[in-house]
This record gives structure tokens, sequence and C-alpha cells, in this order.
């Protein structure tokens, strides 16, 4: 699943290219993900300057010039394609075609992908944003294991399964200890956890993959590496399911009861 590093990447690169341009056609394929029906999106935004896109959460948000947005949120397996003239890509789900003939694809072979037309704003804080003392605050009345209320999206919003894993191996908190347990130091570590793992990411991808605007290889990964037993550092990782997400961690991590 695309998350905050790729998302950034992939919302520069969209937005040097498309913005400032119009949406000449847009044409869904897929619709059982729609909440309206494609008529009502192609009425909103087809002739539309595109003025902004932005990354809200795990959303990439297209916001035209009518005032109109359409958020893109690709899942586990959604990819975007450029294509000119004809899109030859398989599993594409919609197709969004500019006046000057430049084409993006967006693919899901599960069909997946969530499109949405003016999607209500976000209620929890960015995982990049987050406020002084926010986390402290919002922990003490969660008795959930720290890695689902990283995940779920309703405490912050922005990080999924692999990133909560090197989050949590970097802070060393085990990614089952109870949120309302974990020490007050132990949580500002792990709100600079949260800033450093996601914004080295970034980095990384960015100095390697500096056009992107699909979901590369995450190799760099220190304990999130499901075909390896050791991280980078050699210790062994440890694996294990919670909340019927695959989890990975080492025997070091503090585990908070």
């Amino acid at each position: 699943m695309p998350e905050i590093p790729d998302l950034n990447i992939f919302s520069s690169n969209l937005t040097k290219k498309l913005v400032g341009k119009t949406l000449s056609l847009v044409d869904i394929l897929i619709t059982r993900q729609l909440k309206v029906p494609a008529a009502d999106i192609k009425t909103a935004l087809e002739g539309q300057l595109l003025n902004k896109i932005n990354r809200i959460g795990k959303e990439l948000r297209f916001e035209f010039q009518n005032g109109r947005v359409l958020s893109i949120h690709l899942m586990l397996h959604g990819t975007m394609f450029w294509f000119e003239g004809k899109n030859e890509n398989r599993f594409t789900i919609a197709e969004l075609l500019f006046d000057d003939g430049t084409g993006l694809a967006i693919t899901d072979w599960q069909k997946a992908v969530i499109l949405t037309l003016d999607p209500k704003p976000a209620t929890a804080p960015d995982a990049l944003a987050i406020p002084p003392g926010y986390l402290h605050s919002a922990l003490s009345k969660l008795s959930k294991p720290i890695k689902t209320v990283l995940t779920e999206g309703k405490t912050v919003q922005g990080i999924g399964n692999a990133y909560v894993d090197e989050i949590l191996y970097a802070a060393r908190i085990s990614p089952f200890s109870k949120a309302n347990k974990i020490p007050e130091m132990n949580i500002d570590i792990l709100v600079e956890a949260i800033n450093t793992v996601l914004v080295d990411a970034e980095n990384h991808i960015r100095q390697n993959f500096p056009d992107t605007i699909t979901e590369k290889e995450r190799d760099f990964l220190q304990v999130h590496r499901p075909k390896q037993t050791l991280t980078l550092n050699g210790e062994v990782i440890l694996k294990a399911e919670l909340d019927k997400r695959k989890t990975y961690y080492v025997e070091s991590q503090q585990f908070f009861e």
C-alpha cells in the first residue's frame, strides 16, 4: 500500500505534470466503489482547470477551479501510469485525460481503488502534522495495541502497516503494547520516530526514484522485511499477526501492558 512517503512524491510529480491543465475527459470503467454515479463525476469535473493536487492521509486530492475535489485512495494495490493516445494498461479503474493529451490511468487488479467526489474533511491529524501533546492525550484514552491505533486512521492519518512497523522499531516500542500504558517519555520518542522514519523514507525514495508515480521496492526498510530474517542491523526479525495485519518486530522492543 502506498503510504505518506510514496504519496508525497506522487503528489509532487502529478502536480508538475498536471496542475494548470484542463481535464477533458474522466472515464470510470469500474464503478463498484463509487458513492455517486460516474455521470455525476463527469459533470462536475470535465472541462475544469486543475488548480492543485495534495495529499490528505492516504488520499490524493485533485482540486479543480470550480471548487470540486476528486479524491483517489489507491488502497493496497492501486497503481498510476501515464499514457498518451490510447490507454493500454491492464486492470484500469479510471482514466483522466487532459487538454494537452496527457493521460493518467488508475489501475488495480483487486478493483479496490476508491474514487470520491468532494470528500469530507479529515477528522484526525496527519502523521506529519501531529499537534504538540496530541498523542499523549489521545493514547491515554485507548487500550488497543499501539500498532492498531496507529494503522486504523482514527487517531492519526496516513500511516500503514509497513511504516508503523518501522516507526515502532525506531521508537523501541512493541507493537503489542497497550496504547494507554506507554509512558509519556516513550510517547515523546514515538512522536519523533514518526517524523524521522517518514521523512527519511521519502528522501530515500525521492533520491532514487525522483519522477515516480508508482510504489517502489522498500528494500531500505529496517524491520518490515517479509522475505528476510534479519534487520539491516542484524537483529532477528520476529513475525506475528495483529488484528489481521502481518507484523514485524524484534525482541528488544519494549512491551508496555
